[in-house]
């Protein structure tokens, strides 16, 4: 008889534990880079989905790619930039999106084509268009720098930061160098790796998680870093400045991906979804200080952000700059520079 009851119990706690298994709110899970989306578009989600929202960050593309290839994850949706989605579609990393659960495409801005990889939209769909630029502090320094030349500068030593980021920071020197940031020629990628090692001694550090704080501190006086995260420290301190050097720059594309291994595909096509409703699509652009790619979220947004040339870049910026483009096998020549960059001393 006891035998008996103690099967029972065992019997009833196995239906509570179902029960409360599928009483639970379904968990998406998205790996972006830091303070790249609204605090209160993921609340909105969450109500109107019943779900949770669980959000951890990356610094470069190349982290992201390398946790996720040692098997890191259990994510759902990935926010690569444009030239790391082919990487990953090429290496089955992505999940081919169902276009019949993403109606809201029709909102994008064809403006996106001149920066995606993937035009057709087969693996991702455009988040955010911004770039990596100069961020200062007007307070400590006589003239404001308006150009990469800035990191060459030794009365600046120890208080300067690049990227800690291949592409970006070789396509810094290379754009200041004049050539292109996709060059495979092996003397301009070399060129660009010796001005490096150059500026290298300038800087505090190669920095892609605390240049902000640091400039917000006064810590760091001069900080290569992204668009957004520097306006939105000018929100906060109006010390800080930020220059478009006059060599040009690098505009990168932020797409919004599936990983194949995804589980929650479906909650995560509602949310790329969820993303390009105009109104969301508005309410991001104003928290993140980025541009979304989205027409008819343009007119909900207030005048003055929509006049700011660093978040809505003007022709003549487009013109002399460019967006990073996967080399495939040629990307080997900025993995070796940006080594022998990293262990000069």
């Amino acid at each position: 008889m006891k035998f008996r009851l103690l099967n029972l119990a065992a019997a009833l706690m196995l239906i509570l534990g179902f029960t409360a298994c599928g009483s639970r709110k379904p968990v998406l899970r998205i790996y972006n880079w830091a303070e790249y989306l609204s605090d209160e578009v993921i609340e909105a989600f969450e109500k109107e989905f019943n779900c949770r929202v669980i959000v951890d960050v990356f610094d470069s593309n190349e982290a992201m790619y390398a946790k996720l290839k040692a098997g890191g994850g259990g994510y759902d949706i990935v926010v690569p930039s444009s030239y790391q989605v082919v990487r990953m579609a090429r290496e089955g990393m992505l999940l081919e999106l169902d276009h019949s659960q993403l109606p809201n495409l029709v909102h994008l801005d064809p403006i996106a084509v001149k920066f995606t990889q993937d035009p057709e939209h087969r693996y991702s769909v455009p988040y955010l268009i911004t770039s990596a630029v100069i961020g200062y502090r007007a307070d400590r320094m006589d003239t404001g720098p308006d150009s990469w030349a800035v990191f060459a500068d030794a009365s600046l030593r120890g208080r300067m930061t690049l990227l800690n980021d291949q592409r970006e920071t070789l396509g810094a020197a290379l754009k200041f160098l004049g050539f292109s940031l996709n060059t495979v020629n092996p003397e301009e990628i070399n060129a660009a790796r010796d001005l490096l090692i150059e500026w290298k001694a300038n800087l505090a550090k190669f920095e892609s998680e605390q240049f902000k704080n640091g400039l917000m501190s006064a810590e760091f006086l001069v900080v290569h870093g992204y668009s957004s995260d520097l306006l939105q420290a000018m929100e906060e301190d109006e010390n800080i400045s930020i220059a478009l050097p006059k060599e040009g720059l690098s505009i990168a594309l932020d797409d919004l991906v599936i990983l194949a291994d995804a589980p929650n595909p479906q909650l995560a096509h509602a949310f790329i979804n969820f993303m390009h409703r105009p109104e969301v699509a508005a309410e991001n652009m104003e928290w993140v200080m980025a541009m979304s790619p989205n027409l008819p979220a343009y007119a909900l947004l207030d005048d003055a952000f929509k006049a700011d040339e660093r978040i809505f870049f003007s022709e003549e910026i487009f013109a002399k700059s460019e967006t990073i483009f996967d080399l495939g096998e040629n990307d080997q020549l900025y993995i070796n520079a940006w080594n022998e960059v990293k262990t000069a001393p």
